[in-house]
């Protein structure tokens, strides 16, 4: 995370909590000339269109206070969509029995792509049920992971 996506959010986090919604991501993104601030919220019951109104009307206000970003830009609140990302401990752990692909920083027993379902989380590793293999990764290790969505 950017400078600017931590300092809004350790604004917004609290609000966020009070509300009943979880911070997946932030993104602060430069676009033809202008820039998005990006929150994408998660809860147990999935995000519906009057969650990110709701979401978005109470953090403009926190924002506005606080103005951690000095110039215009266009807020946008979004679920995280149904390949979202995993990010913290807790994440892998909800998502346990889940499809994911994960990209390792680098290449751990001899890959750095894996494509397989959760079969355990702890703080510090995921396992997962590749092929029948299972194989544990440290969560030191992981560049990116996103749920695949099956159909």
């Amino acid at each position: 995370m950017s400078n600017t996506e931590s300092t809004v959010a350790k604004i917004i986090n609290p609000k966020l909590v009070e509300l009943g919604f979880e911070l997946v991501d932030i993104k602060y993104t430069r676009e033809g000339g202008r820039w998005f601030l990006r929150i994408f919220i998660d809860q147990p019951e999935g995000i519906g269109l009057e969650d990110c109104q709701l979401v978005s009307e109470n953090i403009d206000t926190l924002l506005d206070e606080y103005d951690p970003i000095p110039h215009a830009y266009t807020l946008e609140v979004s679920s995280p969509g149904l390949d979202r990302p995993l990010k913290k401990p807790a994440d892998f752990a909800r998502f346990t029995g889940e499809s994911v692909k994960i990209t390792t920083f680098a290449p751990f027993a001899g890959r750095r792509k894996f494509k397989g379902q959760i079969i355990a989380a702890e703080e510090h590793s995921v396992t997962l049920n590749i092929d029948g293999t299972s194989i544990v990764l440290p969560l030191e290790q992981v560049a990116s992971a996103r749920l695949v969505p099956e159909f």
